[in-house]
């Protein structure tokens, strides 16, 4: 009786209760395998898959198949109605260019005409007239500025510099005008492909509130005249931009713009997020959630490439989506099963401007403060055989037991090291800066891009499936280490926190809503032509060639809590590929 009693005791011990035992934890680690991930990343980028374009019927194949999975694996449905899968309204419009036009009074008199002489920006306005005094803001949009912003509500204001990044959009959003002018010196062939694709049909972004400001990009030839009858210099104005001036307000001498918006819906169609649930061990803990994710949707078909035109995606992102169901697959043969709750969460919409986890983040199954961490695989399945990027371990305490879980499995030959792209800014173009808007700690597990980025070539074919094996297995024990820890991942500065730019952790505002900003892709998909997907991923500003392209943030867009500065790449511009370079053997990685 004595003997059992000792044994009964040593077994209750709350390490050995809750924890799991090697064999468990092996046999788990075991299931991840090569084979599986090159079949599964087969079925999801396969041909037959189109692309998965957001919306799209292959996508929703897609998103039926990774649910399939998730009931197989046991796993709890945390998506609408008792099922897995979430799903997000998405508008098509049509901007209606016969009824629209812009009329200049006070002075300035002119009328200017739609595709002739402006076209409209944005997509997320209301049929409806706009009115407001001009207002002419010289210098740069990021600089340092002593005006009086409140003074600019409800003025048109004409933006002469380039708005280069998300930051400089929200900046200009936030003063709450009637609208912006945007002008552009775009000669007249890039103008022609302006308009062109200012008259097909658009997606809204789902995440953003419809209402002003109104958003025109207008030729600065067609309102130079108007400027100077209303006595402004526009060339000593868009030589100060180019200085890089303080920024400086103008009232044009009464003039006021007064714009006929016409837009016209088209559908309404729906995508979806797949959402699995494993419940946890621990009656208080269980409580608390730890996300798995990746997106599921690539661009789609498009412009053939050496007679292909189907944009596969098997590196971007069907090895992602992969990773989380292997991932899911392991956990759930723990037993017992983690102390905390683990969502494997699979996306769409990414490409289009993170779509999908923001409608997450917004509407998620449990609250948003008991996320304690999202760890998000995107592109994991090229490049480097012994090294994985993992963007953001500088900016919570997640980088350092990153360090000691990969150090503790040497077996896995699987380095994880640092952000060493820090100017293209990919902390903030792939889901998990949703989540580290709303202030839950993250990591990026990515393996940088290559010359089949974006391309038909980004083949099955191509896929590296016993590196990324490994990465999967570093993504286990990584988010194991995390479900079971006593206390939470916190981040290392309290600015860490605000990776926003000004947005406060876990708002209960959606993305954008005050501001009218988006968390977007940023991939620019020249490659579609005048397909509407081809408007959809710019690069965090206005741009000209796209002008109704919702501005994205991927590029562009400073972390505030990292200090890193803005990228410099020119809206419009394709992203060029960046070329993995590693740091010598030896040379310290920063934590």
């Amino acid at each position: 009786m004595r003997q059992t009693f000792r044994v009964l005791s040593f077994l209750m011990l709350p390490g050995l209760l809750a924890g799991q035992s090697p064999a468990s934890i092996q046999r788990a680690v075991r299931s991840i395998t090569p084979d599986d991930i090159w079949r599964r990343i087969g079925i999801i980028a396969d041909d037959s898959m189109r692309g998965r374009d957001t919306p799209s019927p292959e996508l929703e194949k897609v998103a039926a198949y990774v649910a399939s999975e998730f009931r197989r694996l046991g796993l709890k449905p945390g998506g609408d109605n008792g099922t897995f899968l979430q799903r997000y309204a998405i508008d098509r419009v049509q901007f209606v260019a016969e009824s629209s036009i812009a009329i200049v009074h006070g002075g300035g008199d002119a009328t200017l005409a739609y595709g002739r002489d402006f076209v409209f920006s944005d997509n997320m306005f209301e049929n409806g007239d706009y009115a407001g005094d001009l207002v002419l803001l010289t210098g740069a949009v990021g600089t340092v500025t002593q005006l009086d912003t409140a003074a600019l509500a409800g003025k048109m204001l004409v933006v002469t510099a380039r708005v280069r990044s998300r930051a400089e959009r929200q900046r200009l959003f936030g003063w709450r005008p009637a609208g912006l002018i945007i002008l552009t010196s775009a000669p007249d062939s890039v103008w022609a492909t302006v308009v062109d694709r200012s008259a097909q049909t658009q997606l809204r972004d789902p995440s953003r509130r419809v209402g002003p400001p109104l958003v025109l990009t207008v030729r600065a030839a067609s309102l130079a005249p108007v400027l100077a009858r209303l006595g402004a210099d526009s060339t000593a104005v868009q030589q100060a931009a180019q200085a890089g001036a303080p920024l400086a307000a103008q009232p044009l001498g009464g003039g006021l713009l007064h714009v006929h918006a016409r837009i016209r819906a088209v559908d309404r169609k729906s995508a979806p997020n797949v959402v699995g649930i494993l419940e946890g061990s621990d009656p208080r803990l269980k409580s608390e959630y730890v996300i798995l994710s990746a997106h599921m949707d690539h661009v789609g078909v498009g412009r053939p490439v050496n007679g292909d035109s189907i944009y596969n995606g098997a590196d971007d992102d069907a090895s992602g989506t992969t990773a989380v169901v292997e991932a899911a697959e392991a956990f759930a043969q723990l037993q017992p099963r983690p102390k905390r709750s683990i969502i494997f969460l699979t996306v769409s919409g990414e490409e289009k401007g993170l779509w999908g986890s923001a409608y997450f983040a917004d509407h998620p199954p449990i609250p948003v403060g008991n996320i304690v961490a999202d760890l998000n695989s995107d592109m994991v399945g090229r490049n480097w055989k012994d090294t994985i990027v993992v963007i953001g371990k500088e900016h919570s305490d997640l980088g350092a037991t990153l360090n000691r879980v990969g150090a503790a499995h040497p077996e896995l030959n699987m380095q994880p090291i640092d952000d060493i792209w820090p100017q293209e800014n990919f902390y903030s173009r792939s889901d998990h800066y949703n989540f580290a808007r709303k202030g839950v700690p993250i990591l990026f597990f990515f393996n940088g891009t290559h010359a089949d980025y974006h391309r038909p070539s980004d083949s099955v074919d191509k896929i590296d499936a016993e590196k990324e094996s490994r990465i999967v297995k570093l993504v286990f024990y990584l988010g194991l280490d995390v479900a079971n820890a006593a206390n939470r991942p916190k981040w290392r500065r309290a600015t860490d926190a605000r990776v926003g730019c000004g947005a406060a952790p876990r708002s209960p505002r959606r993305r954008g809503r005050s501001a009218g900003a988006t968390a977007g892709t940023g991939r620019r998909d020249d490659y579609a032509g005048g397909r509407e997907t081809a408007h959809q991923h710019d690069r965090g500003g206005f741009d000209a060639r796209s002008p109704h392209a919702e501005p994205r943030a991927r590029r562009g867009r400073r972390v505030c809590g990292g200090g890193v500065p803005a990228a410099q790449t020119a809206p419009g511009r394709r992203f060029r590929v960046i070329r993995p370079a590693l740091p010598a053997r030896g040379v310290p990685l920063r934590a």
